[in-house]
């Protein structure tokens, strides 16, 4: 008796991966959206510290389960966390602060740049891959950036779209700051025990923020509506927690390269969820934009893997 069409054994395998990282790509662009609803509620500084903590208290527990509560970080490993602790906080605020100024449609195609950010800083900074070979595709998707923040044209939704495009770019600085020194760190710990460490780095100096950026402790926690509740909700257990170690896993199945490009759902995710719970409008500038932007991540990928060793 003859059997249906199956996938081949590699394939059947990578299958959980996949969809761990398709979970993690969407749940990452709700983020932005939920950011943006969150502000609605809280400061950014409240929003920041407030998902930091909640997050750490789902990640410090599974890591204690997972790995038997040992930390064990040596002096010369320290200032490494510090500067990655920084790098979460840039991260953070700064897309924060951002949201402020520019929709979060906008804001999330801008995030489709990250890869490209990341691939141009890794080839100053760890001449990993040739400059040349990744600075036409950056340029792309930096003009996509430029379009969608409303440079030289009319503006995309947001009270001050260049300033928080600018603000949310650097963000992506940050955080791809993060991914590069990051790399050696993580050949000698794993990614749960750098996650959360350096999650608690960033909160302690956004704690002494407080003060000076307050809406939740201004107004008290009565005048806070069940949306923002839930918008908090959403940015500590499904795109903090859950999405963190649904990228891990999927990383781990199918190893980094090829679970980058999955990156390329933040921007689709966000304006879709931005036009369905915010009722934010996407023009055609979004759209080509978009366009703009991922084309530049493809070519930087294809460029990069031509030139790296099998």
């Amino acid at each position: 008796m003859r059997s249906g069409p199956h996938l081949p054994s590699d394939h059947r395998s990578d299958l959980p991966a996949l969809v761990a990282l398709t979970m993690a790509g969407v749940l990452w662009g709700g983020s932005i959206v939920f950011q943006k609803l969150a502000l609605g509620s809280f400061s950014a500084v409240e929003t920041s510290v407030l998902r930091g903590l909640g997050a750490l208290a789902v990640l410090i527990p599974l890591w204690w389960w997972q790995e038997g509560g040992r930390v064990r970080i040596g002096r010369e490993d320290w200032g490494i966390f510090v500067l990655l602790g920084l790098g979460v906080l840039g991260n953070h605020l700064l897309t924060l602060f951002g949201l402020r100024y520019i929709g979060a449609a906008a804001a999330g195609v801008i995030i489709g740049a990250s890869p490209a950010i990341t691939a141009f800083l890794s080839s100053l900074i760890l001449a990993d891959v040739p400059f040349r070979a990744v600075v036409g595709g950056c340029a792309l998707s930096f003009a996509g950036v430029a379009l969608v923040s409303g440079v030289g044209g009319d503006s995309p939704a947001g009270s001050h779209p260049v300033l928080g495009g600018a603000l949310v770019l650097l963000g992506l600085v940050s955080w791809a700051l993060y991914s590069i020194g990051g790399r050696r760190v993580m050949e000698k710990h794993s990614p749960l025990l750098v996650n959360w460490t350096t999650l608690l780095i960033s909160i302690l100096p956004q704690i002494l923020l407080l003060p000076t950026d307050q809406k939740l402790f201004a107004a008290g926690g009565g005048t806070v509506p069940t949306s923002g509740w839930l918008a908090l909700g959403y940015l500590i257990l499904l795109a903090t927690a859950l999405g963190q170690q649904a990228w891990l896993y999927g990383v781990k199945g199918i190893g980094p390269s090829r679970a980058g490009v999955f990156i390329n759902l933040i921007p689709v995710s966000a304006l879709l969820l931005s036009a369905l719970i915010l009722g934010e409008s996407i023009g055609p500038k979004e759209v080509a934009g978009m366009v703009l932007i991922l084309a530049g991540v493809w070519i930087v990928n294809r460029q990069s893997a031509r030139v790296q060793p099998t």
